[in-house]
């Protein structure tokens, strides 16, 4: 479990002078990272740890962990006190280090981050939305909850592969239920107390809400403002969990970098209404603020269009995850020769900058997972590049020109992107 250690924050930081978080020394290579534990020091035991004060509270047994849940009860997060009532938030990007860098701008976060009980996590890889918030609403790691990557591969009907994006629209062949089957933990909790999601309308009924998010009850809000209100209005209820999701703070990040004013203006948005919040919650109630992933900022020039090299995708018929970490799928058909080749030429060209690693390998180092569901390591790639110099890289032959111009990036196993918040707002 990580150890948080929390700078003095006497002074506000201001966007002219502070930095992004630093990725890899280039020549010094950077030593190959350890996986995510995926027990009580990852992003998977939030929900189930937040289910098990409520349930100590009201004097019934927990549902997301202990027997028949596939949850070992001794891996929730320690130090959490029983609750009547538990909010959660998922502040989409919030990566522990920026608030470190950038606590001045979030007095109440940063106080938070200060309690016995709060402690730095780490996510799941790839650190990407939808391999993390899966990980959040059932508890499991990526390699059994089967959500890879940003993209990941998927069987056509037709009999042959296709790339699918898990936070866009997924081809209506390819049914959400059956593509995560496991148990939510929503679904679980809404069997003993009341759960409720507040989040954008938008996500009422997309396939990643209904794969991974599914159970209780979706309350569609759009501004800040709203979602305090609807969460506060939830609370009248005497055992209630909430899901607050804010991606507000990823958005800006994505298009202006970390550390820029519009990024900056959002945190301080946020932080904000978390004061607002904590200042009218009901008695009894745990506020706990987790993120999916942090965000490193990349430079224009270290954003590649790898496809412009003919030897990085010799033999490669599908190519997906994330910019920060990409997935090569090899035709079924190339020879292993080929297939070293190309993991040869990668490391050659971008070795300096990513950890490159073949599929037996990342599954030996347990990076997805300890244990793989069936049908699951076939969507992950053959081959796993995972950036953590100073690069994202696209393959230009699917991507829109549009892609190079994000800024704040992720996916990854930097520190920077892996290190999250598990900050106890408030237990009044």
């Amino acid at each position: 479990m990580s150890e948080f250690s929390m700078p003095q924050f006497g002074f506000r930081v201001d966007a002219e002078s502070a930095a992004a978080p630093e990725l890899g020394d280039r020549a010094a290579g950077a030593k190959l990272p350890t996986a995510p534990d995926y027990g009580q020091g990852t992003l998977n035991m939030v929900v189930p740890t937040l289910d098990a004060a409520l349930a100590e509270w009201h004097g019934v047994a927990p549902v997301c962990s202990g027997p028949g849940s596939g949850i070992d009860a001794a891996e929730l997060i320690p130090g959490l006190e029983p609750a009547r009532r538990a909010v959660m938030v998922m502040v989409d990007g919030l990566g522990s280090e920026l608030i470190e860098r950038y606590g001045g701008h979030a007095p109440v976060i940063r106080q938070a981050m200060q309690r016995k009980n709060s402690q730095v996590l780490s996510t799941v890889f790839p650190t990407t939305t939808a391999a993390a918030l899966t990980a959040m609403g059932t508890g499991l790691a990526p390699a059994e909850h089967g959500i890879v990557g940003y993209d990941a591969v998927a069987p056509d009907p037709a009999g042959g592969r296709r790339m699918v994006n898990q936070l866009g629209s997924w081809p209506s062949d390819l049914e959400p239920r059956e593509w995560q089957p496991n148990p939510t933990c929503f679904e679980r909790m809404e069997a003993v107390r009341r759960v409720v999601t507040v989040s954008r309308d938008k996500f009422e009924d997309s396939a990643l809400t209904r794969s991974s998010l599914r159970g209780g009850e979706f309350v569609g809000v759009t501004t800040p403002h709203a979602r305090v209100g609807a969460t506060l209005t939830e609370l009248k209820h005497k055992d209630v969990f909430v899901y607050l999701y804010w991606d507000d703070l990823d958005k800006a990040g994505h298009a202006h970098g970390v550390a820029s004013k519009q990024w900056l203006h959002e945190l301080e948005e946020l932080d904000a209404a978390m004061g607002r919040l904590i200042a009218k919650l009901p008695p009894d109630t745990a506020l706990v603020l987790t993120a999916d992933h942090g965000m490193v900022d990349i430079p224009r020039e270290g954003r590649i269009d790898y496809s412009q090299f003919p030897e990085l995708i010799d033999g490669v018929e599908l190519t997906a995850g994330e910019p920060r970490a990409v997935q090569l799928h090899f035709a079924a058909d190339a020879p292993q020769s080929l297939r070293d080749a190309v993991v040869a030429a990668w490391k050659e060209r971008f070795g300096s900058d990513a950890w490159i690693l073949t599929r037996e390998e990342y599954v030996e180092l347990g990076w997805f997972g300890a244990v793989f569901r069936d049908g699951v390591l076939e969507r992950a790639g053959d081959v796993v590049i995972a950036a953590h110099g100073p690069i994202a890289l696209y393959d230009g032959r699917r991507v829109s020109p549009h892609a190079f111009e994000m800024i704040g990036q992720h996916g990854s196993l930097t520190e920077a992107e892996r290190r999250i918040p598990f900050a106890v707002l408030a237990q009044s």
